[in-house]
């Protein structure tokens, strides 16, 4: 197995930043896109626990679109063969003196492309 082909590396950090800017621009649809529509499919936020892309979807549907810029550290993106990969990231917002927030994300690459399948984000004191 491959770790961190060029050509796939390239795949999952073009869908990253496109998950980014969806994030920081409040574009619902595309994240309902990036992740991938399916029960299995979880993300565990701050406050939240969201079992299946509906739960997820319910609440990007529901969060408000104040102060979702960003600004990243750190980010690490891995690629395992050519259809599995991890985003970690760290995150600072202005709204967040004095804590600094994380994010990890598990991609795989479906027939209709990379998808999230697995979502965590917390926020810890610095």
């Amino acid at each position: 197995m491959k770790i961190n082909d060029p050509v796939v590396l390239a795949e999952v950090e073009a869908a990253f930043a496109a998950y980014e800017a969806a994030l920081t621009g409040n574009d619902v649809a595309t994240l309902d896109a990036i992740f991938r529509k399916a029960p299995e499919t979880l993300r565990y936020g701050v406050a939240e626990n969201l079992y299946g892309h509906d739960e997820i979807a319910a609440f990007r549907s529901a969060r408000s679109p104040v102060g979702l810029k960003r600004m990243l550290e750190r980010t690490v993106i891995t690629t395992y063969g050519d259809t599995t990969a991890t985003a970690n990231t760290m995150f600072r917002r202005d709204s967040m003196v004095g804590k600094v927030g994380r994010q990890s994300q598990t991609w795989v690459k479906f027939a209709e492309g990379w998808r999230v399948v697995s979502a965590h984000v917390s926020i810890i004191p610095e």
